[in-house]
């Protein structure tokens, strides 16, 4: 019982914001372009799907997760094995969401002159 907890603690605190930054994010562009449009927007459409299949993904291994989790906590059997595959499979998953789609793209500051001596 203790194990369905956690993992449903687990999705809910990294799968799903996951899911939320990553779909917010999804059609946005890291600035680099070239001097071909075409060569562009093949670019753009192969990164926007590869990041739509990894949100579908995710949420397919989120909903079967929190399903299993909370029917068997609800009636108090033992989750299937194949549930905890999944769990750690939607973590990477989650996981690669963050690092790639969910970083943010802070300017470099400027360094502070000193003043000069007078």
């Amino acid at each position: 019982m203790v194990i369905e907890v956690l993992m449903v603690v687990g999705v809910v605190l990294v799968a799903l914001p996951a899911l939320v930054i990553g779909s917010a994010r999804l059609f946005h562009r890291s600035g680099r372009a070239s001097t071909d449009q075409r060569t562009d927007r093949v670019e753009l459409v192969l990164v926007v799907l590869g990041r739509l299949l990894g949100l579908v993904l995710l949420a397919a291994l989120s909903g079967i997760t929190l399903l299993s989790c909370i029917g068997a906590l609800v009636q108090d059997v033992t989750v299937h094995s194949l549930v905890y595959v999944f769990f750690v499979a939607d973590l990477l998953v989650a996981i690669l969401v963050l690092l790639t789609v969910g970083r943010l793209d802070r300017r470099p500051r400027r360094r502070s002159t000193t003043p000069a001596r007078r």
